[in-house]
């Protein structure tokens, strides 16, 4: 009776236990609401939230504690495939997706669907060529898998630099996420909230590890679903009349694109569009002028200042200059670095959106063109090659476990991928119909409570007091975020999606620590410096490990380096530069050598940086890099600067591979039992295959 309970428990344990939490968290929301409009404080219903997806974790992590090393990185390897599929498709919906991709999509229109298609293709690129090889290898982490096929401690140290440098900045973006969720449902200051949601990941990954983090993913999924779900099919069903945004999804933006070039030819928008580019020929001036432009513009100030004290005019503006100079930059190169940002700025609120491509409209000219091919690319190849993505094949039950696990994946992403074009559409015609032409002191309510937090800002540039298109400036990050306050819906719904990107963003906050703690306490610090340490003080490290680097990642995001998806599409291109080409022709080409996977990873991710920081950054102030900046290539944004490395990459290796000896004997053994069945026979004649007995690979 016993073995029989536990075998349904095996079988349909899972199952159980996220239909039952799925239940708890549809009940929670129902008397939430039943609550507010029994006049609950909002900051209260934020509140509780919050708190009950912390909760989440902590309780996960207290019941998944385990001290057992194979139980911490790898969960055992008896993850069924369906279970394994949707912790999988909750740490690839990351913040990222949940925050940012609608709002790319609202922000760049077509080019934003190079995100839904390059993110989801990586999927099929990583079953067919990477899944279930590392299913098979086993070990724990993807050094361990390089090793063994080229040796040597170098590619170790090396593949261990680029797991933890793309695993870093993607566990950015996510506490960035998770700042900006608290800071504005929550009221707590973004710094705050990005250290506490950090706190709460900590006590899962702490305790159980892989573990504690599979049954922690698959909960969080039940809030990341449904919150996503809710508003847009709430605000589909007031502009249209029926509940389903994507069968209605093209009409409306028939309705999206007429509407965008009524209000794109109005006189007085054309006029601020005029503005902006004069103010982007001011800024031009200023820049090739520098540095006796910045001492002309602090003189004017100060001037004016001294005329408005003369006359005796309003001290509210004179403090207003007094500020203005203050912000000035103090040096020329500053100047140079600020000056370039407005220049960007105005230049794209200065051109018509239809001639820039920011309608739903396929891009036409070639520069467009090639920006969003190489971002489709980097990313189908960065998903591919995503450390934290990786691991969780070495947990799961048996290889072919491993490929279906993929398909589950991919139904549970597609389930929330086939609403963010919805988002995109629906919001941008609410706010080109209730936004656009309101005057400045009438401002709805979401737009005030964003512009607080400096994601959301109103530009008056003519002063007529009424609000311009051109004059509008959106983060994407809001979009989602934004939804439900649009729409007029109550409070516990903007809650509810919250704990939504709060889940996204956690979740997948847990699973990148993971891995990063993994590259340094098992890779290096275990597999290089004490090979002899015990289990346990392997635990011990691994627990400290992942606490620095959660404290590093923190104090990094709260300087808001970036958008959500900028920083994301970075990660991306730098695990594809890094690992792609070394894991792939490791697989699949067995003349590669060590010498060539090396200077494959060396080039690949100098390439990448290089790029990254050279188009996207013209300054790091808390680096003291200033004027760093240089155009793109091709018109190829920093988003792809995956589209240099990979290829970069792949070349090198293959170069230096051809140029020096051949693998060993063991790298080609290795190889062989990877990739075809070995299947010996005992006495009597039964099938014994690599995995369990009688089953081939």
């Amino acid at each position: 009776m016993r073995n029989r309970l536990r075998l349904l428990l095996g079988a349909y344990g899972p199952a159980l236990f996220v239909s039952l939490f799925a239940v708890g968290f549809v009940v929670t929301v129902l008397v939430l609401g039943w609550l507010e409009s029994r006049g609950l404080d909002q900051r209260w219903i934020g509140y509780i939230f919050l708190f009950l997806t912390l909760l989440v974790f902590a309780l996960v992590g207290l019941f998944t504690r385990t001290s057992d090393v194979a139980e911490y990185f790898v969960a055992g390897r008896r993850v069924p495939a369906m279970y394994a599929g949707m912790s999988a498709g909750t740490d690839w919906l990351s913040a990222a997706s949940f925050i940012g991709l609608a709002g790319a999509l609202y922000q760049s229109g077509y080019q934003g669907l190079a995100f839904v298609i390059g993110w989801t293709g990586g999927y099929v690129l990583l079953a067919l060529l990477l899944a279930p090889y590392l299913r098979k290898f086993g070990q724990y982490t993807l050094p361990d898998f390089l090793v063994a096929r080229y040796g040597g401690h170098t590619i170790r140290l090396l593949s261990a630099f680029a797991v933890m440098i793309a695993s870093l900045i993607y566990v950015i973006a996510q506490v960035y996420g998770v700042g900006l969720i608290t800071s504005r449902f929550i009221t707590l200051q973004f710094e705050i909230g990005v250290y506490l949601g950090l706190a709460g990941v900590l006590v899962c990954s702490f305790l159980g590890g892989m573990r504690a983090l599979m049954h922690a993913q698959a909960a969080q999924y039940v809030i990341l679903l449904i919150a996503y779900v809710t508003p847009i099919t709430i605000l589909a069903f007031e502009q249209t009349g029926v509940p389903a945004p994507p069968v209605l999804y093209a009409q409306t933006m028939q309705r999206l694109v007429s509407l965008e070039q009524e209000v794109f030819n109005r006189p007085e928008e054309v006029a601020v569009r005029r503005m902006y580019a004069e103010r982007a020929k001011v800024l031009e001036n200023r820049i090739a002028s520098l540095p006796e432009s910045l001492n002309v513009e602090r003189r004017a100030i100060s001037e004016r200042i001294e005329r408005m004290k003369a006359t005796d005019a309003p001290v509210r503006d004179i403090v207003k200059l007094e500020r203005e100079r203050r912000a000035m930059p103090e040096t020329a190169r500053a100047a140079h670095a600020d000056w370039r940002n407005e220049l960007k700025d105005a230049r794209h609120r200065s051109v018509t959106p239809v001639d820039d491509l920011q309608a739903f409209a396929l891009p036409e000219d070639a520069s467009s063109r090639a920006n969003f091919l190489a971002l489709i690319f980097c990313l189908t190849i960065g998903t591919a090659s995503l450390p934290h993505l990786l691991m969780r094949y070495y947990s799961i039950a048996s290889v072919s476990q491993a490929r279906r696990s993929v398909f589950w994946s991919l139904l549970f992403v597609v389930l929330v991928y086939l609403l963010a074009p919805a988002y995109a559409i629906f919001v941008k015609l609410e706010v080109l119909q209730h936004l656009v032409g309101v005057p400045v002191e009438s401002l709805p309510s979401w737009v005030v409570a964003w512009t607080r937090i400096g994601l959301i800002s109103i530009d008056d540039i003519n002063h007529d007091y009424l609000v311009q298109w051109a004059e509008i400036s959106i983060s994407p990050d809001v979009i989602v975020l934004a939804t439900p306050e649009i729409a007029g819906l109550p409070y516990v719904i903007s809650g509810m999606v919250a704990a939504g990107g709060l889940a996204a963003a956690l979740s997948t906050a847990e699973g990148l620590l993971l891995s990063i703690t993994a590259a340094l306490s098992h890779d290096i610090y275990f597999k290089m410096l004490r090979p002899d340490a015990s289990s346990s003080w392997r635990l011990i490290v691994s627990k400290s490990v992942m606490v620095g680097v959660a404290i590093v990642a923190a104090a990094v995001a709260v300087q808001r380096p970036a958008s959500l998806v900028d920083m994301v599409a970075w990660a991306f291109s730098l695990a594809g530069a890094g690992l792609f080409p070394a894991l792939v022709l490791g697989v699949f080409w067995p003349r590669a050598n060590r010498q060539g996977a090396i200077a494959g990873i060396v080039t690949g991710l100098a390439v990448t940086i290089y790029y990254i920081v050279r188009v996207r950054f013209d300054s790091i102030p808390w680096l003291g890099w200033y004027g760093i900046g240089m155009d793109p290539w091709f018109g190829i944004e920093a988003a792809a600067a995956g589209v240099f490395g990979v290829p970069a990459g792949f070349i090198v290796n293959m170069l230096v591979s051809l140029l020096t000896k051949p693998p060993s004997m063991e790298s080609l053994q290795f190889i062989e039992r990877l990739r075809y069945p070995r299947i010996l026979y005992n006495r009597e004649s039964t099938p014994r295959g690599d995995t369990e007995p009688g089953r081939h690979v």
